[in-house]
């Protein structure tokens, strides 16, 4: 049947005979695919520029930071001021669902910039205090050179990891840093390594500005004891970030004498929730765009079925013939099916084709430099089973159309006018 040369010059030349119509029709089945896939094509390039602020950073980590208290506890006033300490790391060790706790600090407090001098030369960078298991929640991109170690933490090493916005500021385009010293307050650091940002938006540019140094040098050089100014923790296979924040929570007040209904004293900042939140969002976005994607796609197999209608009707005298020099329902209903899905495939895989070259073109203009909007593609497979879909429904349009042709008796088709 698929193969019948015969079958095939009837379709031809019905399409030839109605052009103006045939073209109608399959704009609609066009439309509808080129639709859904800019709409899906749209809808990953948001979803990928949103979250391009949370790569690099391990989905399962939390972060916690000393606010004022608001209610008195165990005879301690309520708006009192507080610090974790070194301690406080110590006793999350014991606690067995957490795999990487990190104390940070930074100079001047977050987000604050401090000016960094080599010879006349200056920068304004975040300094910050880690361990080298940051590494391990937050990926570090090295350019050159190498990350903090152990032995800088033991040996309290004066070492330093620049940005790459504090090596253009501070050294000339052909200069070496791996190996020079930069001042900060006062304090000569070496530089050991260079960065480049492993994040997108507002954390790659930070990223971009900060330098990083060993977390017992910056205790020692910039006179901070053992406070720590917040922790970066990460969750071991299998626990849930927000189980693991509320147990961390309830330790740390109990040993500062925090008020357990206390929900300001301690800041916090869950990824793993931040990023379901998101992740949920545009799970439903892309929903919608399937909804109303398909939605258009019906519209034109409703078209599609409609126009087969009209073809049935002007060939009941032929479908009659037919039937009467012995041709099989299967044969008649093969030829409606045969020509529906014809005109939904060909008109889907234009539509399909289009959709697919303007996000490339998009994607090539854009690409990963866009703040809210990046790489705005689709998966091939997603379009394929799209297509399928819409194959099967062109099928299932020519299936009404095909029905009404057998029940004609031979007889009622030859006396058609």
């Amino acid at each position: 049947m698929i193969f019948d040369r015969d079958n095939w010059q009837e379709i031809f030349a019905t399409i030839r005979k109605n052009k103006l119509r045939t073209f109608l029709t399959m704009l609609g089945v066009f439309w509808g695919i080129f639709m859904l896939v800019i709409m899906l094509g749209s809808g990953n390039g948001l979803r990928n520029g949103i979250l391009k602020d949370f790569s690099g950073t391990a989905t399962n980590s939390f972060y916690m930071w000393t606010q004022q208290t608001t209610k008195a506890y165990k005879g301690m006033k309520p708006n009192r001021n507080f610090n974790f300490t070194l301690s406080d790391a110590g006793a999350l060790k014991q606690l067995g669902d957490l795999e990487v706790i990190s104390p940070m600090n930074q100079l001047g407090g977050y987000e604050d910039a401090n000016n960094v001098m080599r010879g006349l030369k200056t920068a304004a960078c975040e300094i910050q205090a880690c361990f080298p298991n940051t590494t391990q929640i937050v990926q570090v991109r090295l350019s050159k050179g190498r990350f903090i170690n152990d032995l800088d933490i033991k040996e309290k090493r004066k070492v330093c990891v620049v940005g790459p916005l504090a090596v253009e500021s501070l050294f000339k385009p052909d200069e070496d840093p791996i190996g020079q010293y930069i001042r900060i307050n006062g304090v000569y650091f070496k530089i050991v390594g260079v960065t480049a940002p492993s994040a997108g938006g507002q954390e790659g540019r930070q990223q971009a500005q900060r330098i990083n140094m060993p977390f017992s040098t910056f205790q020692n050089a910039f006179n901070f004891g053992d406070v720590i100014g917040w922790f970066a923790i990460k969750t071991k296979e299998g626990v849930t970030a927000e189980e693991a924040e509320e147990k961390v929570m309830a330790i740390l007040k109990e040993r500062h004498k925090i008020a357990p209904e206390d929900t300001k004293a301690i800041g916090h900042w869950n990824m793993a929730v931040e990023y379901n939140k998101l992740n949920g969002l545009f799970i439903g976005i892309e929903v919608l765009i399937w909804i109303v994607g398909i939605g258009t796609l019906l519209a034109g197999v409703i078209g599609i079925s409609n126009i087969m209608l009209i073809v049935v009707k002007e060939r009941t005298k032929e479908i009659g013939v037919k039937r009467a020099l012995g041709a099989v329902p299967a044969q008649i209903i093969g030829q409606i099916l045969m020509e529906a899905v014809f005109l939904t495939a060909i008109s889907g895989y234009f539509g399909l084709v289009l959709g697919i070259v303007l996000l490339e073109g998009l994607n090539s203009v854009i690409g990963d430099s866009g703040e809210m909007f990046t790489n705005p593609t689709v998966d091939l497979s997603i379009a394929v089973k799209a297509l399928t879909v819409l194959i099967i429904g062109g099928a299932l349009a020519g299936l009404i159309p095909a029905r009404k042709a057998v029940i004609i008796k031979p007889v009622d088709a030859l006396r058609a006018e």
